[in-house]
């Protein structure tokens, strides 16, 4: 080091600057940093300090997304489905805490996808043909079924009794996955049957789940309600009777309104939005041999049980 320096002011002595300028170089880029008098300095390297390649690399941060500008884009068509009708871009932004602008460049590149459509009299953006078709997609694959087969199959083998899933449909279930139990009767509830929603267990646990205003309008009057076996609710006041003791109780029962010596506990699935998405429930014969209050006890922590597992299957628990 001392024979660079000496060899600097030898050339500033002859007017030049050109070993200044070098050593300043090599003083940058070979010394990394260390003091003069380290071993660690070579002069002869012409390379900068590698960087330390042992270190571990950067640990990434898992409440941020990979990708923001998808993580974004769903943000948003996941907020105008749950909307009663299109929205503003700037109730978007808000709601959704994302630049006002980056909402605007991304509703306008869903616009060009159809996945949005723009309404530019009421300056707002609703759902376009190509989530229809999502939607659509959805039915045809299924997936409802496919995920609640596995664990109504379980529920089966746990409570020893036929399971059932079922959808709304309309004042309707409708009975997308059966498993039947081993010895036990044949039901009603084929995949593919419809039966009056306020008779079932399946069908009162997605009611006591629906707005009250909703349960209204599929119930308005007496000659809304369909009979099988003379018993169950008959005018509205009845099924909203019915419905505030599935919400006590957390769960839906039916005894012979379906079948004769039949009964029926039910438990509501809901979706990521806490909206009703299916019904788990399970039948047995009235004639069986254990008190009432034992199977029932037994059979809706078993329901239950199997319609939480069914809700984190299809993504209760993620985040909105």
């Amino acid at each position: 080091m001392t024979a660079l320096l000496v060899a600097a002011g030898t050339s500033l002595a002859d007017g030049g600057v050109t070993v200044l300028s070098r050593l300043a170089l090599m003083l940058r880029f070979h010394t990394g940093g260390l003091p003069c008098d380290t071993g660690s300095w070579h002069p002869v390297s012409v390379m900068p300090d590698s960087p330390d390649l042992s270190s571990d690399p950067p640990v990434a941060d898992p409440a941020r997304p990979q990708v923001p500008a998808a993580d974004q884009t769903l943000r948003i068509l996941s907020f105008l489905a749950r909307q009663r009708g299109p929205a503003p871009a700037r109730a978007i932004a808000t709601a959704l805490g994302i630049p006002r602008s980056t909402v605007y460049h991304l509703l306008t590149t869903l616009q060009e996808h159809q996945f949005v459509v723009h309404l530019p009299e009421e300056r707002r953006w609703g759902l376009g043909i190509a989530a229809f078709e999502l939607a659509g997609g959805y039915s045809r694959q299924e997936p409802l079924a496919r995920l609640g087969r596995p664990v109504l199959a379980d529920l089966v083998d746990r409570a020893g009794e036929s399971a059932h899933l079922a959808v709304m449909h309309g004042r309707d279930v409708l009975y997308i996955v059966e498993e039947r139990a081993p010895r036990r009767p044949a039901l009603v509830t084929d995949v593919g049957v419809r039966l009056p929603a306020h008779l079932t267990a399946t069908g009162r646990a997605m009611l006591a789940a629906l707005p009250r205003e909703q349960v209204r309008a599929l119930f308005p009057d007496a000659a809304a309600f369909a009979d099988r076996t003379g018993r169950g609710p008959r005018r509205p006041g009845e099924l909203r009777e019915v419905l505030r003791e599935v919400r006590d109780r957390g769960y839906a029962i039916e005894d012979g309104e379906v079948t004769l010596g039949m009964r029926s506990i039910g438990a509501v699935v809901r979706d990521h939005t806490g909206w009703p998405a299916a019904a788990v429930a399970l039948t047995w014969s009235a004639s069986a041999g254990s008190p009432d209050a034992e199977i029932s006890a037994a059979l809706s922590a078993a329901a239950r049980a199997a319609a939480d597992e069914l809700e984190r299957r299809i993504g209760r628990s993620r985040p909105v």
